[in-house]
C-alpha cells in the first residue's frame, strides 16, 4: 500500500511539474510576442507613421487611453489625438520604452508597465504608462493605455 501511495504522489509532482513548464512556457511565448509588438511600435512611431503605431491598439470603440486631459475612448479619437499632440517629425521624434513588468492576468491578458523615452527637437518626453492588453485572433491588442 506504501508503494502504491509513493507512485501516486510521485505521478502527481511529475504532472504538477509538467504543468508549471507549459504555463511557464505560453508566459514566455505571450511576453516574447507583446514585446516584440511593442519594439515594432516604436518603430513606426519614430519612422512618424502613427497609423502604424495604432496597429498595437485594438481598433474598436472600447479602446481606453488614460492620459494627461482625461480618458479617450476609442481607435480612431486616440489616433486623432496622438496626430494632434505630435503633428511632426520633430514632435514624433525616436521612441523607445524600458519595459519593467509584465503580469499575466489570464490566460488572454497581460499588463506590462514601463517607460517611455523620447528623444526629438522640440524636447525630449519621458513618463511611465500601463498597459492592458488581450490576445485577439492570435494577435496582442492593448485595450487600455494609461500613460503620464
Amino acid at each position: 500500500m506504501k508503494n502504491i501511495k509513493l507512485l501516486f504522489l510521485l505521478f502527481f509532482l511529475i504532472s504538477l511539474n509538467g504543468y508549471t513548464q507549459e504555463d511557464t512556457s505560453n508566459y514566455e511565448v505571450s511576453k516574447k510576442k507583446i514585446t516584440n509588438m511593442m519594439l515594432q511600435q516604436a518603430k513606426d512611431w519614430s519612422d512618424g507613421n502613427l497609423e502604424a503605431f495604432m496597429e498595437g491598439y485594438i481598433k474598436s470603440d472600447s479602446l481606453k487611453f488614460v492620459g494627461r486631459s482625461g480618458i479617450t475612448y476609442g481607435w480612431k479619437n486616440t489616433l486623432e489625438n496622438y496626430k494632434k499632440g505630435y503633428p511632426t517629425k520633430e514632435h514624433t521624434g525616436t521612441l523607445t520604452f524600458n519595459l519593467l513588468v509584465f503580469d499575466q492576468l489570464a490566460d488572454d491578458v497581460f499588463l506590462v508597465i514601463g517607460e517611455y523615452h523620447l528623444k526629438r527637437k522640440v524636447g525630449d518626453a519621458d513618463g511611465l504608462f500601463s498597459i492592458i492588453l488581450k490576445r485577439i485572433d492570435g494577435a496582442w491588442k492593448i485595450i487600455a493605455d494609461h500613460s503620464s
